[in-house]
This record gives structure tokens, C-alpha cells and sequence, in this order.
């Protein structure tokens, strides 16, 4: 009884399918309801009782109206499944008792052995299909058994004959096993088509879960390619498709200083801005590491720029992560469907060429795809490849360009600069393959030859004359940097003083304290620092406080660029004061014209370097230079 009534043992999507389920198949229904159509008809011509032709004619009525219903069960899905149940449990119910009534009326109404046994025969055998196909709901099933067999057995139980009462129990005792036989089946197809929707909805979870980032909760790689596929689907030509790449700048140094936590906390932040930021139709999703993809629909280029622009601004905001104030900037490239590709794989890579573009142009900027930067991206794996082995091809040479003291006009010192000769290219600028070295991290083998090789240049110059090397960030915070250096200056027999190491600005912007240690332990050492490019970054008068500098080189822009002038002038006017009271030496670079040399010593600088005074020469042409100089100044010494 329990089963018979537990309604809420399965959630209503499966109790909907095993009410469907009991819709199916009309044709059985038709073969069954028919039968009994035939038998009741036949039975009810061996009597001329109107009563029973009459329970007969409504027994075919019901049978042909429930066939009528299950033919009409593909208009009636839409309704709910309580109507549905309700519809076949009337139509059921009200069959099985007119088929029990009329079996009992042939008991009673004493009709030829051959009628009572079509009728009883008919309703043993109609209540064993029910007890089967109706177990879907064991409720149906057991009523209907019921109501077909309790009118037949009250009829055969008031008869003498012991035969009719033994038929009554025997009756009996087959509803019961056919009960128990309704309620396993019942149990058995519930735990099935429960165990089913549980299956599907776990694989359904594990789906999503496939397709998600743990980290940040968004779409992963798998996810964002299904995702980026259906969005592309839905396309409208009226609109174009925008796919933004981003890229965190320096996310690594968060995760090196603060932990991975932090740094996890750092991307799910981002994340959650991105959202905060993005179109309600876009995909967004965490690429890798530290990198997110977002695509959505723009009405053209311009709007691709708007929600650029508004991202990075976003997710370029300061935040705060378990007290830490962190600025954590990003870089993104931009390609457009469908001018920049006609397919998802085209664009990514439109975008991720676009991404490559804005970090090597500086980070923290976006950029969209343009066909050229597949032709620099080819120029640059090439000389990527050919990098490595330009220094054992000996196709790499230190040139030297000099710095001259201002107000003597001596020769102080020269800065080594590397050219590369390449057999087949000819000469490649440095502004073509440093920053390449930069981005490979060949700049770290590469500069430690550049210090090599311009230590053993300087150790045959005289000794008042001093050589400044260039220093990549990359190259401060390699291993073992600062001993590296010292080795090299060992090996030349250069002593440390003679050496001078130029720093922009940008390696002293993360405030590290590995640059900290490194410029201390030299600088103790005896190796000389000038901060370049003085006045291009942001916190230059910092940097002259905090590290050991003993010489600003002011940057070109100042002397011969085009914002050169009254305030430039006065700029340098200034800092030159500065230096004098600091003790510090000041260049001016890219001196072309003796207008600009007389400019810039009248605003205070001490030592000039340009084209006025020498291109960058070999080393044999600077030795050349430097015996030059001082057969002029001692012009004696040099004929005795």
C-alpha cells in the first residue's frame, strides 16, 4: 500500500515519463480494448437481458475513447503530468469496472459455461497485461485489478458450486502475486529512469565543469572554443565579432613575491571585472595562466575600441589582495570577425599576433591585427633562430662610440655597442633583434659577451678612459649576475672603476630588491652606474636618491628631438644644477651640430656624445681615436 500511494517517491520529470510511458504504444491498447469489445459483444448475444447487451455497448464506447486518447497523446504532452494521470486513470478505471461488472453478470445471469468462460478468461488475462503495463504507476495498475476482478469474484462466491467458489479464490490469489509482480516492476523501472536522470544531470555537471576554469569560475580552453564556435553560429551579418586577448603584465612577479594564492586571487579579481565590464551576449574565459579571451558582438571597429579602452582601464585599476596594494596592468590584442579571419582558429591567431605587438610596443596598450605583423612575427622568429648562433659565427661586433668632455674636448670614455653582420641580410639594427633577444632571454649569454668583449677593448685603452655597457632587466635578475660581471672584468685585467654600467629607467620600476642587491654589490666593487634616458620615465629624481649613480645621461629627445627648444634647454639647465650639487656628471646624447654642443654646455652638461663628435667605430678605430687625441695634446712626447 505504501508503494501504491508514495507519489513523491521520484521527482515530477520522472514521474512525467512513466505517465507518458503509459501512452505509448496505442496499438496495444487498441488490440486489448477490441478484444474485449468482441468478447463482451459475443457474450452478450446468449442473453436477451437489455442490462447486459447494455454494459456491453458502454464497455465498446470507453474502449474506443481511450484508443481516441492515446492517438491524440501528441497534442496532449503540453498539458501538465497530474491531467494527464487523472485522464488515464478515468479511462482505465471506468474500462476494468464495466469489465468486471459485465464478467460478474454472466456468473450471476447464469449465461452458457462457453459466455462465462470468454468473459472471466477475457478479465484474468486483461488484469495480468495491466499489472505490467501499467506498473509505471502501481496505483493504476492495482486499481485497475481491482475493480476487474472484485465484481467476478463477489459474482462467483455467491454461486453453490464449489467449483465457482475455488475459480473466486484462485482469482484471489493471482491478483495478489500479480500485485506484487506491478509493484517490483514499478520499483525497478522508478530506480532506473531515477538512476538515468541522475546520470544525465552528473554528466551534465561534469560537462560544465570540463568547460570551466577552477581557478576563476570561467570558461576554460575547451569551454571557450565550444562557446566561441556557437557564438560564431548565431552570427549576424550586420554585426561584426570582436575577440579581445588579454594579457596580464608582470603577473609572474605577483606569484614570485606574494605566493600562488595571491596570485589566484588576483585572476579571479579580474575575472570578476571582466564580467562587470563585458556585453551580456559575451564569452569570456581564462585562456591559460594569465591570460583571458573575450568575444562579443560590435556594430564595427569603433565600438572595438570603446569596450578596449574601458576594459584595460578596468582591469588596469589598483587592488587590493590581503592588504597588498597591487597594480597589475594588461596587455590585449584585438582581431575582428570577419576582416580578420572567417574562422575561430584564424581569429585567435589574429589576436594573439595583435597581443604579441602591444608587448613588444611597451605592455600596458592595446592593438588590433593588421597583416603586416604576420610578416614582422615570420622577420622575428628568423632572427630568433639566427641569434643563438651569431655570436659562435662571430657575426657579432662591439662597436665604440665616444664621450667627450664638453669643455676639454678629451675622449672620457666610450660606449660599447653591439652590431650584427649577418652573412645574408647584411647589417640588422639593434632595434631589430635586442628587443628579440629581450623577449627570448638570449639577451642574458648576449650581454654578458657585450661586457666580455668591451672589457678587453678598454683594458688596452689608457687608463683614464672608461667603457659603458648597456644592462637589460632581464640581465640584472639572471643568477649570479653581479659575479658574472666581475669574472668578466678578471679575466680582461680591467680594473672595476673602469667600468660603467648604463640603467634606463624601467629596470628600476618594479623596486626590486634583486636590482637593489646587484648595483650595491658592484657598486661596491668599484663598477661605475649612469642612469640613461634620464627623463623619459616617471620617478627619476627617486632613482638618483636611492641608487648609487655617479652620471645622468639626458635623453636625445631633449637635445635634437622635435619638442627640442626654450623649455628642453631650461630642463637640462636644471638638472645640471642638480648634478653639480650631487657631485654627478651629466651627457647629453645625440649631439649632431655644434649649435646643439654649445647648447648644452651653456646649460651646464660636462660630457657630450653624437654624430658631431664620431659615429660608433671598431675597436681598432677607437684605439686609433684615442692615439690621435693624444698625439694633439702632447705632440712632444709623441716625436720623442
Amino acid at each position: 500500500m505504501r508503494v501504491l500511494f508514495r507519489t513523491n517517491a521520484i521527482d515530477d520529470r520522472v514521474r512525467r515519463i512513466l505517465v507518458e510511458n503509459l501512452y505509448t504504444k496505442p496499438g496495444a491498447l487498441f488490440l486489448g480494448a477490441a478484444n474485449g469489445i468482441i468478447a463482451a459483444l459475443i457474450a452478450a448475444s446468449y442473453s436477451d437481458v437489455p442490462l447486459l447487451r447494455n454494459t456491453a455497448i458502454l464497455l465498446s464506447v470507453i474502449g474506443m475513447g481511450r484508443v481516441i486518447m492515446a492517438l491524440a497523446l501528441p497534442r496532449l504532452v503540453k498539458r501538465d503530468t497530474a491531467w494527464l494521470e487523472t485522464a488515464y486513470q478515468i479511462g482505465a478505471f471506468s474500462f476494468c469496472l464495466v469489465v468486471g461488472v459485465l464478467g460478474g453478470m454472466t456468473v450471476m445471469y447464469q449465461l452458457p459455461g462457453a459466455a462465462q468462460m470468454l468473459i472471466i478468461c477475457y478479465a484474468i488475462g486483461y488484469g495480468s497485461g495491466m499489472s505490467s503495463r501499467n506498473a509505471g504507476r502501481p496505483s493504476i495498475a492495482i486499481g485497475g485489478m481491482v475493480l476487474t476482478f472484485a465484481p467476478i469474484c463477489y459474482a462467483l462466491l455467491q454461486q453453490p458450486s464449489l467449483a465457482h467458489r475455488a475459480l473466486a479464490v484462485a482469482i484471489i490469489i493471482a491478483f495478489l502475486g500479480m500485485m506484487t509482480i506491478a509493484t517490483q516492476i514499478f520499483r525497478t523501472l522508478r530506480d532506473s529512469v531515477a538512476a538515468a536522470e541522475t546520470s544525465a544531470r552528473l554528466a551534465e555537471k561534469m560537462q560544465v565543469l570540463a568547460r570551466s576554469d577552477v581557478v576563476t569560475g570561467l570558461l576554460n580552453r575547451a569551454g571557450l572554443n565550444h562557446f566561441l564556435v556557437e557564438h560564431l553560429a548565431r552570427w549576424r551579418n550586420s554585426s561584426s565579432i570582436a575577440l579581445f586577448w588579454f594579457d596580464l603584465d608582470k603577473f609572474k612577479e605577483v606569484n614570485d613575491a606574494l605566493g600562488h594564492q595571491t596570485g589566484d586571487k588576483v585572476l579571479c579579481e579580474v575575472a570578476q571585472r571582466l564580467r562587470s565590464q563585458a556585453k551580456l551576449d559575451a564569452v569570456i574565459g581564462r585562456f591559460g595562466g594569465d591570460e583571458f579571451i573575450l568575444a562579443c558582438d560590435v556594430r564595427d571597429r569603433r565600438e572595438a575600441e570603446t569596450i578596449a579602452l574601458s576594459l584595460l582601464g578596468e582591469v588596469s585599476r589598483p587592488l587590493r589582495i590581503d592588504e597588498n596594494r597591487l597594480e597589475v596592468a594588461c596587455s590585449m590584442g584585438i582581431a575582428l570577425y570577419p576582416d580578420d579571419g572567417t574562422d575561430i582558429e584564424t581569429m585567435m591567431q589574429g589576436a594573439d599576433l595583435a597581443l604579441y605587438h602591444a608587448k613588444v610596443n611597451g605592455r600596458n596598450q592595446a592593438s588590433f591585427f593588421d597583416p603586416s605583423m604576420t610578416r614582422d612575427l615570420v622577420r622575428r622568429r628568423e632572427i630568433e633562430a639566427e641569434l643563438r648562433l651569431a655570436v659562435q659565427r662571430d657575426e657579432l661586433s662591439i662597436f665604440f662610440q665616444p664621450i667627450v668632455d664638453l669643455k676639454s674636448g678629451k675622449i672620457r670614455a666610450f660606449e660599447a655597442l653591439v652590431r650584427w653582420f649577418h652573412p645574408e641580410k647584411g647589417e640588422l639594427r639593434p632595434d631589430e633583434f635586442i628587443p628579440v633577444a629581450e623577449e627570448t632571454g638570449a639577451i642574458i649569454t648576449l650581454g654578458n659577451w657585450i661586457t666580455a668583449q668591451a672589457a678587453r677593448a678598454a683594458a688596452q685603452w689608457p687608463d683614464d678612459v672608461t667603457v659603458a655597457v648597456n644592462l637589460s632587466p632581464l640581465q640584472i635578475k639572471a643568477p649570479g649576475a653581479a659575479l658574472g660581471i666581475l669574472n668578466a672584468l678578471r679575466e680582461a685585467r680591467l680594473p672595476p672603476h673602469r667600468l660603467e654600467l648604463e640603467i634606463t629607467e624601467t629596470v628600476l620600476l618594479d623596486h626590486s630588491k634583486q636590482t637593489e642587491d646587484f648595483m650595491a654589490e658592484l657598486s661596491a666593487a668599484g663598477v661605475r652606474f649612469a642612469l640613461d634616458d634620464f627623463g623619459t620615465g616617471y620617478s627619476s629624481l627617486s632613482y638618483i636618491n636611492k641608487y648609487p649613480f655617479g652620471k645622468i645621461k639626458v635623453d636625445r629627445s631633449f637635445v635634437s628631438g622635435v619638442n627640442a627648444g626654450k623649455k628642453s634647454e631650461a630642463i637640462i639647465r636644471a638638472v645640471s644644477e642638480m648634478a653639480l650639487t650631487l657631485d654627478m656628471q651629466i651627457v647629453a646624447e645625440g649631439l649632431e651640430t655644434i649649435e646643439q654642443v654649445d647648447a648644452v654646455r651653456k646649460a651646464g652638461c660636462t660630457l657630450g656624445q653624437g654624430y658631431y663628435f664620431s659615429r660608433a667605430v671598431p675597436d681598432y678605430l677607437a684605439g686609433m681615436l684615442l692615439a690621435q687625441e693624444r698625439e694633439k695634446l702632447n705632440p712632444m712626447q709623441a716625436i720623442g
